[in-house]
């Protein structure tokens, strides 16, 4: 697989200021998905991609001769990885990094079958509305266990493979234990879930 060194900032809930690494990050076959540090980052393989687990946004980028990686208006130490020190001061042109600039990391490396699997539950996301199409006459218990299954499904569903359905799946049923729940006889011995 295609390997590159990049430049790589944690964006969500960060300004300019997210973690930001340097390291070498590999390539799907596609090139749509890169592996770094134990993710998976899906994009165009610069720009923003999002982490295929958590739905964070990553700017990914080349890293600049220069040195001037992160946004003008940004700061914070960036994480070099020690594997690839070496070959990223030959792209800056220098014998050692500047220890106000860099700091020495080891990256994690990345368990790519466990994103297979991850994408593949994906793909099966679309097939779950046929599961669950009929929800009426199921048990609270069953209904229950329906909404966790779209929740979790719905977690790591990418936008673009049908998250908006799972999303509306979730609502109905969601909205459907909610009168279940209010029909329930007082003196019945069912308690609500938290």
């Amino acid at each position: 697989m295609k390997t590159e060194i990049k430049y790589i900032e944690l964006k969500t809930g960060y300004a300019d200021n997210g973690p930001a690494w340097i390291g070498q990050v590999e390539f799907s076959k596609s090139g749509k998905t890169m592996y770094f540090n134990n993710h998976a980052l899906k994009g165009n393989g610069h720009g923003g991609c999002r982490d295929l687990e958590t739905g964070e946004i990553y700017w990914v980028s080349g890293v600049k001769k220069n040195e001037e990686n992160r946004h003008w208006a940004g700061n914070g130490k960036i994480m070099v990885d020690k594997e690839i020190v070496d070959q990223y001061l030959q792209i800056i042109g220098k014998q050692v990094l500047d220890t106000k600039i860099y700091e020495l990391v080891e990256i994690d490396k990345t368990d790519k079958h466990r994103f297979n699997q991850i994408e593949n539950e994906n793909i099966e996301s679309i097939h779950i509305l046929n599961k669950y199409q009929d929800l009426e006459g199921i048990s609270i218990d069953e209904l229950t266990k329906v909404i966790e299954d779209l929740k979790r499904i719905e977690s790591y569903t990418n936008p673009n493979n049908g998250k908006k359905f799972i999303t509306v799946k979730r609502l109905d049923a969601e909205k459907l234990l909610e009168t279940m729940y209010e029909n329930i006889e007082p003196d019945s011995n069912i308690t609500r879930k938290q």
